[in-house]
């Protein structure tokens, strides 16, 4: 049932606006850092070896895709859930054959994905950048696969709950003004206070920050928490009457 409402949704973005946000992404985050390096070739530049050149690249590529991940988990979330606001079509949606619970399952799963797919391009094009300056500096050493699906992946499992909370917000408020000013927030306070934060704050957990040292600790948690920012949306949803 799931999958055939997650098809559904995917249908129904098509032809939307969102798919540009989901190459621009991560896209814009390998270009920027591209550009920094461009500008700035002969101070960022100072590998001794591959491995130095790849960390200090997935180092920098990490530092501008979380503020994007941040802000962009809320504007994906508001895209897919605004559909239905902005055709009044919730009631219609709702009076299918179709349980409240996987209509609201469809849209957290929808948002998820799409921000997934992201992560896979941005470690696809930086995969790709690495391999071309590694190439132009004459560094041939071996790419550290795990780094770069660390630095890919990690933030967004870490950010779980804000995804599920995002979509929480996106779907039962028919003003997308709120949600989006709920995202832009936490991606600032995350940004400019997350460091300061106990490490039981979710606005810490997506730069993989905690007293360990160890980035699993803030993707489990954000696992946990998603999940229960998700369960407990859903059963909002379902008790929720629609206008």
């Amino acid at each position: 049932m799931l999958l055939r409402i997650l098809s559904a949704e995917l249908l129904k973005i098509r032809r939307k606006l969102v798919w540009l946000l989901v190459l621009a992404g991560p896209l814009g985050v390998v270009g920027l850092e591209a550009l920094a390096y461009a500008l700035r070739f002969d101070y960022m530049i100072r590998p001794a070896d591959s491995a130095k050149m790849w960390s200090d690249l997935l180092s920098g590529i990490g530092s501008l895709a979380l503020p994007a991940l941040l802000i962009g988990l809320a504007i994906v979330a508001s895209m897919t859930a605004g559909i239905e606001h902005q055709m009044n079509a919730w009631k219609m949606t709702l009076a299918l054959p179709v349980k409240k619970r996987h209509v609201f399952a469809g849209k957290f799963l929808l948002t998820a994905l799409l921000l997934f797919v992201s992560c896979v391009l941005l470690a696809l094009f930086s995969l790709v950048f690495g391999l071309t300056l590694g190439s132009s500096l004459g560094l041939h050493g071996s790419v550290p696969i795990g780094g770069l699906l660390r630095e890919a992946f990690y933030p967004y499992l870490a950010a779980m709950p804000f995804i599920a909370l995002q979509a929480w917000l996106s779907v039962t408020m028919h003003n997308q003004a709120v949600p989006l000013t709920v995202g832009i927030v936490g991606m600032i306070v995350s940004l400019f206070a997350g460091s300061r934060f106990p490490d039981w704050v979710p606005y810490k957990w997506p730069a993989l920050l905690n007293q360990w040292h160890e980035p699993l600790y803030s993707v489990g948690a954000g696992v946990a928490l998603g999940l229960v920012v998700f369960l407990v949306g859903m059963f909002e949803f379902v008790r929720k009457d629609v206008k």
